[in-house]
Parts: structure tokens; C-alpha cells; sequence
């Protein structure tokens, strides 16, 4: 029997499907799911268009494009199809982002066209928590950062950034949409640090959130205090905050080679349950 498919942008209407899709994997689809909670599927509402996979007249797979490419549940014919439509637009991402086992093929397909990317992270382990490991006192110094205290903590976000992306996120346009971003998450109660003497010492935050589940990023530890421990009780004390006050499940991905990280993060009883995937541009 012949299938039939077609790829094509969602509109308003669409959102019903849209988020019966997106969150049937809340873990995996956190960032683009409450993007689309809050915004909807209004392009400029939301950043950028989203991208509909048929089979057959029902929904199977979508892919986010905006100032990243987003895979969403996408099968191997849904890739090829989304990989076709990125190269006919053109690149106007910075990262490509999702899930590595849909990430993977789709770079592969749009490499020639797109590449050579400034970094490529083919593995990076995807992990989860859901309750406070027993033998770890939270950091009673780790609180949400206040809305007077942008100054304090725009540092260390930027030195966590460069960091870990090798750009300044003060390049291109001064800033602005960088700063706007941390603005939104510390009026949002989702940023997070321990400061001493008037520095961040230990910074984390809660980016992605939905009732099914949240995201934490940008965890960062000054390097002149790194090896204290900071990063294990600084963790738990976010993991308590997301757990009480956000969602019943928190994730991160990490970078495969950071090795540091990663054993910091299963002492706080983060387990891996997939990858991630990022091509950075």
C-alpha cells in the first residue's frame, strides 16, 4: 500500500498535535516543548518555524529551526526530508542540536552544503535525576540570583560560555540577545549561584522547563575555586529547587570528554539514559 508524507510549516493551528508529539518524549524534547507552551507555533512568536513531518495524514516527526536545528522525534525518512528543506533555506542556525541518533544522519546530509562546522560533538551523554541523592547537603550558600544582581552574575555566564562553547557570546551584536537571555531566566527564579566576597563562585541554571520535565545549563565553577567540591553540594542544592519547584524530572547533557563533570554528576545521582548531539557553527 502506498504511503503518503509531506513536510510542511506548522501554523497556529497545529499546536494540538504539535505538543501531543513533542511531549510523548518530555526528557529528549524539554528545550523545544517549552518553547512551544509559551509561545505556540506563531514563527515570530516563537523564534523561528517548525517543521512538520507527515505519513499518511498524522504527525510523526518535526524539526525546530531557529537560532538552533532541532530534530524532534525524527525517523530516518522525517531526517532526509528536514535535511532537504535546510539546504533549500539555507543556514541561518548557529548549532545543530537534539538527540544524536536523528542528529547524527541529518549533519551528515547537510555537511556538504553547511560544513565545515567550528566544532562537532558527536556524544554527549544525556542524564536524569529524580530525587536528592541522601548522603550530599545541598550548598546552603547556592540561592536564586536577583533581578539587582545582573551585574554580578553576567561574568561568570559569559566566562561559562566561552568556555564551553569557544565564542564569546558578546560578539556579533554586543551581547544584547545574550544578556536578555540571562535576564529572562533570573526573572524566571531559574538562575542560581553561590557568591563570595561579590563573585560567583559556583553558577548553574534551570533553562528548559515544563511541567513533565526541566533542563539544567550552564553549571560553571570559577576556575580559582575548582577542586573544593563546589560543583557536587552546589548541584544538589539546584536539584532541590528543580525537584520542589519545577519538575518531578531534571536533565542535562554533558560533553563526553568532560570527564570531571560527568563523575560530579553521578555523585549527585544523575544517571545517563541517551545522547546528545551538537554541530556548533
Amino acid at each position: 500500500m502506498l504511503t503518503t508524507t509531506t513536510c510542511r510549516v506548522l501554523a497556529p493551528g497545529d499546536l494540538g498535535e504539535a505538543l501531543a508529539l513533542l511531549e510523548s518524549e518530555p526528557v529528549n524534547n524539554a528545550f523545544v516543548t517549552s518553547r512551544v507552551q509559551v509561545a505556540g507555533l506563531d514563527p515570530w512568536r516563537l523564534g523561528g518555524e517548525m517543521w512538520g513531518w507527515y505519513e499518511d495524514g498524522r504527525l510523526r516527526s518535526l524539526c525546530y529551526s531557529g537560532a538552533n536545528l532541532v530534530p524532534i522525534c525524527a525517523t530516518p525518512e522525517a531526517v532526509r526530508a528536514f535535511a532537504e528543506r535546510a539546504r533549500r533555506t539555507g543556514r541561518r542556525c548557529s548549532s545543530i542540536v537534539g538527540p544524536a541518533e536523528a542528529t547524527a544522519p541529518l549533519w551528515r546530509l547537510l555537511e556538504p552544503s553547511w560544513g565545515p562546522a567550528r566544532d562537532v560533538r558527536a556524544h554527549q551523554p544525556l542524564m536524569v535525576a529524580e530525587a536528592l541523592p541522601p548522603d550530599i547537603t545541598p550548598d546552603p550558600l547556592v540561592r536564586r540570583i536577583r533581578k539587582d544582581e545582573m551585574e554580578t552574575i553576567m561574568p561568570a555566564c559569559v566566562a561559562m560560555f566561552t568556555e564551553e562553547v569557544g565564542v564569546s557570546p558578546m560578539a556579533g551584536d554586543g551581547g544584547l540577545l545574550y544578556q536578555a537571555r540571562v535576564a529572562e531566566l533570573v526573572g524566571a527564579g531559574r538562575s542560581f549561584a553561590r557568591i563570595e566576597d561579590g563573585k560567583v563562585v559556583f553558577k548553574a541554571e534551570i533553562g528548559a522547563a515544563t511541567p513533565a520535565a526541566c533542563q539544567i545549563q550552564g553549571v560553571w565553577v570559577a576556575p580559582e575555586h575548582r577542586g573544593r567540591g563546589l560543583s557536587v553540594s552546589g548541584m544538589t542544592a539546584v536539584l532541590r529547587y528543580a525537584l520542589a519547584d519545577v519538575a518531578p524530572v531534571v536533565s542535562l547533557y554533558v560533553n563526553d570528554f568532560n570527564t570531571p563533570a560527568r563523575a560530579s554528576y553521578r555523585r549527585v545521582g544523575f544517571r545517563e539514559v541517551g545522547a546528545f548531539m551538537s554541530v556548533l557553527f
